[in-house]
C-alpha cells in the first residue's frame, strides 16, 4: 500500500481572506514577499510535487492561483513566484529543509498554473519581462506607494511637479527612451549593501533587496538560479525556450543607437537582418566553429614546438586566447555571476582561460630568461589545455536528450564524491602517520604515501608484501585493517553513494535535461549589449573603439560599433541567410515537415488539472479570467479550438490528421489525470 499523504491540521477558510492583492505599482521585492508569506502559511508540512499537484495537500494554493489568474496584471508576478522559490530553498534559518523544499515546489506549481491561463504573447511578456534597474530613490520610499502606473513600482517620469528636475536622465526600464546603460546585475551570493526590511515584516530582520540583487533578470533566469526544474520542464515554458533557440522570439528588432532590448515575436519584414546574429542557435554554431579553429591552432603549436622564438602560428593562438577570454568575461559581466555559474560549461571556460594564461606567462618568462626548463614547463602547461578544450567542443552534444541527461549525472556524482572525500582523507592520514612512525628507519614519508595510495586503489597484495618491512609485530594486523576499511568498506560505501546519486538523477532525466537545455539557451540571450562581436572579431572594438570612449559621446561610439559590426559580420550573416533560405525552400517543397501551427494559446488547459482531487478545477472561477476576451486564442477549451482550426483547413488532409492526433493525445492525457485522481 502506498504511503498516505500527510494531512495538515490547519483550518483552511482563513486562506480566502489572506490571499495577497498585488497591484501593478508594487516593487518586485514587495511582490515576492507577499507570495513568500502566503506560501509559507499555506504549506505547513513536507509534501512532494505530485502530492501538491494531485491531492488535497495543494488545496490551499487554489485561492492564490485563482486570485492571480483573475486579478493580477503585474508583469513580474511569475518572476516573484520563482524568486520566492529561490528564497525558500536558500533559507539558512531554523526551518526544516524538507518543508522549505515543499514550499519552493509550491511556488513552482503556482507559477506554472498561472501560465496556463495566458496566451502565447502573454507567455512571452511574463516569462521574459526584464526586471528594471534598481533605483536608490525608490528604495528610500518603502512605505509610500510609487507614483504612476508603469508596471514596475517606479515613478512615472512623465509626471512633473515643482520638484522635478529640468533635465531628466534617459532610462530604458520599460523599453522606452533609448538609454545606453543596461541594468546592473548583482550576485545574491554576495549581496553587499542589498538588505532591506520588507514592509509588514513582523520580525524586523533584514531581508535581501531583490529589486537590486535581481535587476536585469527575467523569470526564466531566476528559475535557472533557483533550480526550478519542475517549472522549466513544463510545456508552456519549453515552448518559449524553443522559440528563443530557433529565433522565433527575439530581443532586438533593430540595430540603431536607441534600440531597446524587448522580447517579441520575430517578423522578418521589419527586423534588421543583422539581429539574426543574436539567435542562440547561430551563436552556438559559430562558437563551436571557433573552438574547432582554437583546437587546430593548439595542435599546430604543440607539434611545431619552437623553443627559441614565437612563431606566426603561436602568435595567432595568443590572439585566439585573448579573444576567448575577452568574450567570456563579457558574458560574466552581462549575465551576472549568479546566473553565469549555473552553466555547467562555465567552469571549463574559466579553466581554459586560466591554463592558457599560465602558458603565456611562463612562455614569456622562459624566453626573456632564455631558460630551457621554463620553456619546457610552459609547453607542458599548454598540453593540459586539451583536458578542457576537447570536452568543450563537444558541449553541443548536450542538446541531445541522452547526453544532456548525463551532464547532471556527472555533477551529482562529483558532489557525492566530494562530500565523501573528507572521510577518506581522515582515515588515510591516520594510517599514514602510524605506518610512517613504525617504518621510520626503513621507509620515507614519500614512499609510504605512494604505497598506501596504491593499496587504497586495489593493490592489496603490495600492502601485505610490505607489512613485515613496516613492522614485524603490528604490520600484518594494521595492514589487514587498512585493506578492509578501504577496499571493502569505504570503496563499497562510495560506490553505493554515487549509485544513489545516479539513480535519483536518472529518475528525473527529462527534467534534468530540459533544465540544462534551458540554461544552454538562456546564457546566449542574456547579453545586454546591442552589438555582439563574435570572437576573434571582438578584439576590433576592444582595440579600436575603447580609446574613442574617452573623446567621443557614447551615442557616437555606439553608432561606430554598429557600423563596424555590419562591416565585419557580413560573411556570418550570409551563411545565416543561406541556411534560412534553404530551410524555407525545403519547407515549401515538403509542407508536412514544416512547423505545426500553434492551435491553442494554452499549452495545458485548466480543465485538465485539479488541486482538490474530487473537484474539477475547471469549475473554479479562475477559468473565467477576463483578459483580452475578444481574442479568439483565449478559448480555454482545447478540443474546441482544435476543431475550429481543423474546420478552417478542411482542404488539407494532412493537417486534419495532425489535429485529430493531437486531440486524441489531449483526451488520453485528460483520462489519465482523472484516473490518478480516482486512485
Amino acid at each position: 500500500m502506498p504511503p498516505q499523504t500527510p494531512r495538515s491540521s490547519r483550518v483552511l477558510p482563513w486562506m480566502e481572506d489572506d490571499v495577497p492583492i498585488i497591484d501593478t505599482t508594487e516593487t518586485f521585492s514587495d511582490v515576492t514577499f507577499k507570495v513568500f508569506t502566503y506560501v509559507a502559511k499555506a504549506v505547513d508540512a513536507a509534501y512532494t510535487y505530485e502530492q501538491l499537484r494531485t491531492t488535497v495537500a495543494g488545496q490551499t494554493l487554489k485561492p492564490l492561483i485563482s486570485k492571480l489568474s483573475e486579478d493580477c496584471h503585474h508583469p513580474a508576478v511569475v518572476a516573484g513566484l520563482l524568486a520566492a522559490r529561490y528564497l525558500f530553498t536558500n533559507d539558512s534559518g531554523d526551518t526544516d529543509s524538507a518543508l522549505n523544499e515543499s514550499r519552493g515546489l509550491a511556488c513552482e506549481l503556482v507559477a506554472w498554473q498561472f501560465l496556463t491561463f495566458l496566451s502565447e504573447k502573454e507567455l512571452i511578456d511574463y516569462l521574459l519581462y526584464e526586471l528594471p534597474e534598481y533605483s536608490e530613490d525608490s528604495s528610500s520610499e518603502q512605505g509610500a506607494p510609487p507614483r504612476g502606473n508603469n508596471g514596475g513600482g517606479h515613478r512615472d517620469d512623465n509626471i512633473s511637479d515643482e520638484t522635478s528636475p529640468l533635465i531628466r536622465a534617459r532610462s530604458n526600464e520599460y523599453g522606452g527612451g533609448g538609454g545606453l546603460r543596461p541594468p546592473k546585475r548583482v550576485s545574491v551570493d554576495n549581496p553587499v549593501g542589498t538588505t532591506v526590511n520588507f514592509p509588514g515584516d513582523t520580525d524586523g530582520s533584514p531581508r535581501l533587496n531583490l529589486d537590486q540583487s535581481m535587476a536585469g533578470m527575467n523569470a526564466l533566469e531566476i528559475a535557472a538560479i533557483g533550480d526550478a526544474k519542475k517549472f522549466l520542464s513544463q510545456n508552456p515554458v519549453q515552448k518559449i525556450v524553443e522559440d528563443i533557440w530557433n529565433g522565433e522570439v527575439i530581443f532586438w528588432e533593430s540595430l540603431s543607437v536607441h534600440a531597446v532590448k524587448k522580447p517579441r515575436m520575430y517578423n522578418k519584414r521589419v527586423a534588421d537582418p543583422f539581429t539574426r546574429l543574436r539567435v542562440p542557435k547561430y551563436q552556438k554554431t559559430f562558437q563551436v566553429a571557433f573552438f574547432i579553429s582554437f583546437l587546430v591552432l593548439y595542435y599546430a603549436v604543440l607539434v611545431e614546438r619552437n623553443p627559441r622564438h614565437i612563431t606566426v602560428t603561436e602568435a595567432v593562438l595568443y590572439v585566439w586566447i585573448a579573444a576567448f577570454a575577452y568574450d567570456e568575461f563579457g558574458e560574466i559581466k552581462d549575465a551576472g555571476l549568479m546566473f553565469y555559474q549555473t552553466d555547467f560549461w562555465s567552469l571549463w571556460d574559466i579553466a581554459i582561460i586560466g591554463v592558457s594564461a599560465a602558458f603565456v606567462v611562463m612562455r614569456v618568462i622562459g624566453l626573456v630568461r632564455k631558460s630551457d626548463y621554463l620553456i619546457d614547463v610552459a609547453f607542458d602547461i599548454l598540453s593540459m589545455v586539451a583536458l578542457f578544450l576537447v570536452p568543450r567542443i563537444f558541449s553541443v552534444m548536450s542538446l541531445n536528450p541522452y547526453f544532456g541527461s548525463l551532464i547532471p549525472v556527472l555533477k551529482e556524482m562529483t558532489k557525492a564524491f566530494c562530500k565523501f572525500l573528507p572521510v577518506i582523507i581522515v582515515l588515510y592520514l591516520g594510517f599514514l602517520t602510524t605506518f610512517t612512525m613504525l617504518a621510520r628507519d626503513r621507509m620515507t614519508l614519500n614512499e609510504m604515501s605512494w604505497m598506501l595510495i596504491k593499496v587504497f586503489f586495489g593493490s592489496s597484495y603490495l600492502g601485505f608484501d610490505m607489512a613485515v618491512k613496516i613492522s614485524p609485530l603490528f604490520g600484518y594486523t594494521l595492514m589487514l585493517i587498512f585493506v578492509c576499511l578501504t577496499n571493502i568498506l569505504l570503496i563499497t560505501s562510495l560506490v553505493s553513494l554515487v549509485s544513489n546519486s545516479l539513480t535519483e538523477v536518472m529518475a528525473h532525466a527529462r527534467e534534468e535535461y530540459l533544465f540544462q537545455y534551458s540554461i544552454y539557451v538562456l546564457e546566449s540571450s542574456t547579453s545586454r549589449r546591442l552589438t555582439y562581436f563574435l570572437p576573434p572579431l571582438n578584439l576590433f572594438p576592444l582595440v579600436l573603439l575603447r580609446p574613442l570612449r574617452l573623446v567621443l559621446p557614447s551615442e557616437d561610439v555606439r553608432r561606430i560599433r554598429i557600423a563596424m559590426l555590419k562591416a565585419t559580420h557580413v560573411p556570418f550573416l550570409a551563411m545565416i541567410w543561406t541556411y534560412e533560405k534553404s530551410i524555407r525552400m525545403v519547407s515549401r517543397a515538403h509542407p508536412t515537415i514544416s512547423k505545426a501551427p500553434h492551435l491553442t494559446s494554452r499549452p495545458l488547459s485548466a480543465g485538465q488539472f485539479s488541486l482538490g482531487g474530487a473537484q474539477d478545477f475547471v469549475k473554479s472561477p479562475m477559468s473565467r479570467r477576463a483578459l483580452h476576451d475578444t481574442s479568439p486564442t483565449r478559448n480555454p477549451d482545447v478540443t474546441g479550438s482544435t476543431t475550429k482550426s481543423a474546420s478552417g483547413s478542411a482542404d488539407n488532409t494532412e493537417l486534419m490528421a495532425l489535429v485529430h492526433k493531437l486531440s486524441a493525445q489531449v483526451d488520453a492525457l485528460t483520462a489519465m489525470v482523472a484516473g490518478q485522481q480516482k486512485d
